[in-house]
């Protein structure tokens, strides 16, 4: 189950059997992504809070850990919209953790959407199959 859910963009790390952590959605309230990600979550009853991260910013270190379960920056970042083709060019090679935290201090909408934490699980994106596949549904 393990080796499957890599090929979707989602990384595992062991937790006890039986226990449901609770799952955290994080995105932009007006991502039309993360709305549907959220109507999933509600049609197929699964418990979730759902945290804006333009509202409640993402702590430095959990951005990391992001980044280190999801195999590096280059993941998590959304190099397709907008906000990143909008940047200057100096602005589009960072190197280091602490420029792509600065990065996403200032521009909250690089981190692709949404992302889904439970407990120390964490995917990107939406479409229903990746889903079903995270939620057993």
């Amino acid at each position: 189950r393990e080796d499957s859910r890599k090929d979707v963009g989602q990384r595992t790390a062991a937790r006890p059997i039986g226990m449901t952590p609770m799952v955290k959605v994080y995105g932009l309230d007006k991502c039309s992504t993360c709305q549907k990600a959220r109507k999933w979550l509600d049609r197929h009853k699964v418990a979730h809070e759902f945290i804006d991260y333009r509202e409640q910013r993402v702590d430095p270190a959990t951005l990391k850990s992001w980044a280190k379960t999801l195999d590096g920056w280059e993941k998590l970042g959304n190099r397709t919209g907008m906000t990143w083709r909008d940047l200057a060019p100096a602005r589009k090679t960072p190197g280091s953790d602490p420029e792509w935290l600065l990065l996403i201090k200032e521009y909250p909408a690089l981190v692709r959407r949404p992302v889904v934490v439970r407990g120390d699980e964490v995917s990107l994106g939406f479409t229903d199959k990746l889903f079903a596949k995270i939620f057993d549904a």
